[in-house]
């Protein structure tokens, strides 16, 4: 049998590999302890899913659901969006129903890739946005993101003969999975620097309310865009309101870039169950008190974690943003980020994500998702010290 060459790409993802991993664990008698994937253990907010509830029982909503049905979402999505940013956003140009952010980085490339081109993605960086570069035929330059540059790309390092050929930059803050924030300055030079190369700027932004200690809410790409002449911002309810499994996310963003992505979509599905979209207008439309709750649930998590990590000597910083925590590798395990999470995971069942799955840069480090309460992340730092 004889696949497509562009599977070849495809053949590895760090999910999926530490998927395999506790599976061997299990049917070695471990119990697990996941720390590995970012999916909130949380629940949806009591509106959204008496929403979905109510919405069950409606016939209307069963059938397909074109692009001129999704209009109240829009609306709503246009409405809250201004209402944070204060930045007016036209719900019939600029506005685009997603399932998941992840679907848009996937189908972007499509729009506006042909073979060869280069995207320039962030590494470290969230797997999935490299597959539907992979998927378009089209080459990656990977940015470094270092700590002594707070996890920024540095522009003027890309080189000239890969700008001639990029089309596209994707930028993620805060991001996954270094913990990053970028400030306002940093987003008005990306919009800078794409302009002069004549770059789509699509901006992942699922963790925009996740942070803690107090700090401002993390700047739009839009607030150094505000013609949205080159930009596009993709927004998930996975995080702010425990909304993962139902699959619901929205773009905003330059209106020609808006109608690409949307030609794309169409060809690929219809969109989500209606229902799903009026328990998403009733999230962003009804009390924000859930997502402060979500927040300070991850900061104490995150406080307890942390102290116990550094109490057990290994020290970390405290991260400001997401429901991650970023470590370094403690010697002798530097440079074997993979080889440490299968043998932790096989020695002990906690399961965490390596590094070196994020990019090469991420190579030296491990990812903790913050996913459980603090008496079961206390657990998990006891066995991991007990391993080390």
């Amino acid at each position: 049998m004889r696949f497509a060459n562009r599977l070849q790409a495809l053949q590895t993802n760090v999910f999926a590999d530490m998927d395999r991993s506790k599976s061997q664990a299990i049917a070695s008698g471990k119990t697990i302890l996941d720390l590995s994937l970012g999916s909130s253990d949380l629940q949806a907010s009591a509106v959204a899913i008496a929403t979905i509830e109510q919405s069950l029982h409606d016939p209307t909503t069963h059938g397909y659901l074109l692009y001129h049905g999704t209009h109240d979402f829009r609306e709503a999505v246009a409405h809250w969006y201004t209402q944070r940013f204060g930045i007016p956003v036209n719900p019939q140009t600029e506005v685009l129903p997603l399932i998941g952010s992840q679907e848009g980085t996937a189908h972007l490339p499509l729009a506006f890739l042909n073979p060869g081109d280069y995207a320039l993605l962030l590494d470290p960086g969230y797997p999935s946005h490299a597959g539907g570069v992979y998927l378009a035929g089209g080459q990656i330059y990977p940015m470094p993101l270092r700590s002594e540059n707070q996890f920024l790309p540095i522009f003027p390092d890309i080189p000239s003969s890969v700008l001639a050929k990029a089309r596209l930059m994707l930028l993620s803050y805060p991001h996954n999975p270094t913990t990053a924030i970028a400030p306002l300055s940093f987003f008005e030079e990306a919009v800078v620097f794409c302009e002069k190369h004549g770059l789509i700027l699509v901006h992942d932004f699922p963790y925009a309310d996740i942070v803690f200690d107090g700090i401002a809410s993390p700047p739009s790409i839009f607030q150094a865009d505000r013609d949205k002449s080159l930009s596009i911002e993709l927004f998930s309810f996975s995080k702010s309101y425990n909304m993962g499994g139902f699959r619901i996310g929205y773009a905003i963003g330059n209106a020609e870039i808006i109608k690409a992505l949307r030609q794309v979509k169409a060809v690929v599905d219809f969109n989500q169950y209606r229902g799903i979209l009026n328990g998403a207008i009733a999230a962003l439309q009804g009390s924000q008190e859930t997502v402060k709750e979500t927040v300070a649930r991850f900061q104490k998590r995150r406080d307890t974690f942390i102290k116990a990590l550094n109490n057990r000597g290994w020290p970390v910083d405290y991260p400001q943003a997401t429901m991650y925590v970023w470590a370094k590798l403690p010697k002798p395990w530097e440079r074997r980020s993979i080889e440490f999470c299968t043998e932790l995971v096989a020695q002990t069942g906690v399961a965490v994500s390596p590094g070196a799955g994020f990019g090469q840069q991420g190579e030296g480090y491990v990812r903790f998702a913050l996913v459980h309460e603090p008496p079961i992340l206390e657990l998990a730092v006891e066995k991991i010290a007990q391993f080390l």
